[in-house]
């Protein structure tokens, strides 16, 4: 249901909520996908690799796998945000999930070290590589076709709905993990597991996303602001050469750094000290993780409703410095102190993991509200996807202040820094909740597609300031 302006509940609009869901699904597809190799071919990770390699090449080789997926997002938010803002949401989304559906089961089919030696993961790298640039095609096209179709007052909710996709993703995959290792044991490089188990979730990953692309094709309609903005155009153009629109990516980038960096603390670094430092077995340390990434739905969700009621702004910036203080306290604690009971531990996770990422639901309302709707899919998808790259250098970052202090407590200095970077990009920007997108729309369509002027203009909210330029 959506509040009118008047007070009253109103249905949402069927194709709102077909793009809506859409959105959500593609997420969520999108997350499954980005955590195969993580997940999923960690326990037959030797059926790619000579068996002889030490432990640290196998590590090497195992998050090259994984960030070749996270460099390819970016190349992907470029050229498919173009074409988004271009020649439209729906045909992009359609082609970005074809594209990784695809991929995804030609991963299924790959042979390993014993039939192609050193081509074999050699081939994955690439397929993770071309992977990424499509899933980086996916949010960037599909979530501000649902930001467009929206209602202002609950764009903060329904963004936080569409972000839950990640930690349902994740808890699905590794739920499922869990349960075919189970029935499909691992071991040696004959074992069922290494040989054919590890295929199943990438045959689903694939088979989920051409549901996705089913789903697109006859469910959901065209943003009927991008239709009103006519497309075409250099977005790239505009948003890099704009003063404005350059101010504002600039603030975008600032902000999702910090987001991002907080987020490794959490999702790549935690699991592991969950094994090591806090002494937690592999079953253990799943089930932690599935039970706090469950719960951080709820996180989410409280993210967007909190944001859409005292502001996107202020909320950001009381959230950072309560991760930055808060939130590095109790990861010391844990980490210090590690409870001895299990179920201490993963209220410690969950509570950590709500403190740290919750503040994730809003960012696909955010960030589409600080641009034009001509720019808006680049803008979104190159904000939201250049900013994991330094974050990505996490264990370097934590290999140099090992220096200077015990390498388990470098957590906790990269989560100040990026909680304080998300204090940062929060006071450069502004107050977003309020933006119009049906002006925008207006602004950015060519002259002979503009409706005629009205008495009434909304406020529009100068870059980098809390206030409002124009008239009303």
């Amino acid at each position: 249901m959506a509040t009118a302006a008047g007070g009253q509940q109103e249905s949402l609009d069927p194709r709102a909520k077909h793009a809506i869901r859409g959105a959500w699904f593609g997420f969520f597809v999108d997350m499954f996908d980005i955590y195969l190799p993580i997940v999923v071919l960690a326990p037959a990770l030797i059926y790619f690799v000579p068996p002889d390699l030490d432990t640290t090449t196998k590590a090497v080789i195992s998050g090259t796998i994984f960030a070749a997926t996270l460099l390819g997002r970016p190349v992907g938010s470029f050229i498919f945000g173009h074409f988004a803002d271009s020649i439209g949401r729906k045909r992009t989304t359609i082609i970005s999930v074809s594209g990784f559906g695809v991929i995804t089961l030609l991963m299924a089919l790959l042979p390993g070290y014993q039939q192609w030696g050193l081509a074999a993961v050699i081939l994955l790298v690439v397929l993770r590589l071309v992977d990424g640039v499509f899933l980086g095609g996916e949010y960037t096209s599909a979530n501000p076709l649902a930001m467009e179709y929206s209602p202002k007052e609950k764009r903060g909710f329904y963004s936080a709905l569409i972000m839950s996709g990640y930690p349902l993703a994740f808890a699905a995959i590794s739920a499922l993990t869990t349960v075919l290792l189970l029935f499909i044991p691992a071991g040696d490089i004959n074992s069922p597991y290494v040989q054919w188990g590890w295929r199943i979730p990438f045959v689903i990953g694939s088979l989920l996303a051409f549901a996705l692309v089913f789903y697109y094709v006859y469910l959901v309609d065209e943003s009927e602001l991008f239709e009103e903005s006519g497309g075409g155009g250099s977005p790239l153009r505009q948003l890099f050469t704009e003063r404005e629109n350059l101010l504002s990516f600039l603030q975008v980038f600032v902000l999702m750094t910090g987001f991002w960096l907080t987020l490794q603390t959490v999702a790549a670094i935690l699991p592991g000290l969950l094994g090591s430092q806090v002494g937690l077995s592999q079953t253990n340390t799943t089930i932690t993780l599935v039970v706090a990434n469950v719960v951080l739905v709820g996180g989410y969700l409280a993210s967007g409703v909190i944001s859409q009621r005292v502001g996107r702004r202020p909320f950001l910036i009381v959230y950072g410095l309560i991760a930055a203080v808060v939130g590095t306290f109790l990861y010391w604690v844990l980490l210090s102190a590690p409870p001895q009971n299990l179920f201490l531990v993963i209220l410690l996770t969950t509570v950590i993991t709500l403190l740290v990422v919750s503040c994730w639901g809003i960012t696909t309302a955010y960030i589409n509200e600080r641009f034009q709707t001509g720019i808006r899919a680049s803008a979104f998808g190159i904000g939201y996807s250049l900013a994991v790259v330094l974050p990505s250098l996490y264990a370097y970052y934590q290999a140099g202040l090992a220096a200077f202090m015990p390498f388990e407590y470098t957590v906790l200095v990269l989560l100040v820094v990026g909680s304080l970077l998300m204090v940062v990009g929060a006071v450069w920007g502004p107050e977003t909740k309020d933006v119009d997108f049906a002006d925008d729309a207006a602004q950015a369509a060519p002259e002979d597609k503009r409706a005629p002027e009205t008495s009434r203009e909304e406020p529009r909210t100068a870059p980098g300031t809390d206030h409002t330029v124009g008239s009303s």
